[in-house]
């Protein structure tokens, strides 16, 4: 009895799908989805240096890392500045306002730049500043949520003469839950700004 023998053609096709479904088989479905992540953050080393220009009415000491210019905008009034965080894209802008008798007119419009960013805004922590030596008075705001623009604002008054507010604003859609380090590296950096700030003697 002769053996009968495949063509070779079907023999070549039955050998890819034996060897296609021996394949199939053996592979197993691992993949996972890997979870978010985010760029790391190199943060600089910290050293001061102290502000302090002619004829601006205050001093105080910015980290090194930082830049300050004059605001140079169209609306911008005398004394107010932008101190620029050029690893971090970000700028602390400075209104300055010569108090007449509407010291509560500032502290209210401060208190309402603030509160444009609850719908946001997760919790707003405020930190007194008390500084009767250096008659520096203030209030800095927290403002915690992953879509606050501004994740830190501040403001100082003498309570007779000056005003002094800042707002921090980083140069892209923020994020903040990714940016908590930097937004925590920098609010380190503003306390230091309030507790070494001055009024310049008249």
């Amino acid at each position: 009895m002769k053996n009968k023998l495949f063509p070779k053609k079907k023999y070549l096709l039955i050998s890819s799908v034996i060897t296609f479904l021996f394949f199939l088989s053996a592979c197993e479905n691992n993949y996972y989805p890997k979870p978010k992540g985010f760029f790391r953050i190199d943060l600089p080393e910290k050293e001061y240096k102290m502000f302090d220009s002619l004829p601006f009415p205050y001093s105080f000491e910015i980290p090194d890392y930082a830049v300050i210019y004059p605001d140079t905008d169209s609306f911008a009034e005398p004394f107010w500045l932008n101190m620029y965080f050029p690893v971090f894209n970000a700028s602390m802008h400075f209104s300055y306002k010569h108090v007449n008798n509407n010291l509560n007119v500032f502290i209210d419009d401060a208190h309402l730049f603030v509160s444009k960013h609850i719908p946001k805004a997760n919790l707003i922590n405020e930190r007194k500043y008390i500084n009767p030596e250096s008659r520096v008075y203030g209030l800095l705001f927290d403002i915690e949520g992953s879509g606050a623009a501004s994740p830190l604002q501040f403001y100082l008054t003498d309570s007779t003469a000056h005003f002094v507010r800042g707002a921090l604003y980083f140069n892209f859609l923020p994020n903040n839950d990714s940016l908590e380090p930097v937004i925590d590296y920098i609010s380190a950096d503003i306390q230091h700004l309030i507790e070494t700030f001055h009024w310049r003697e008249e």
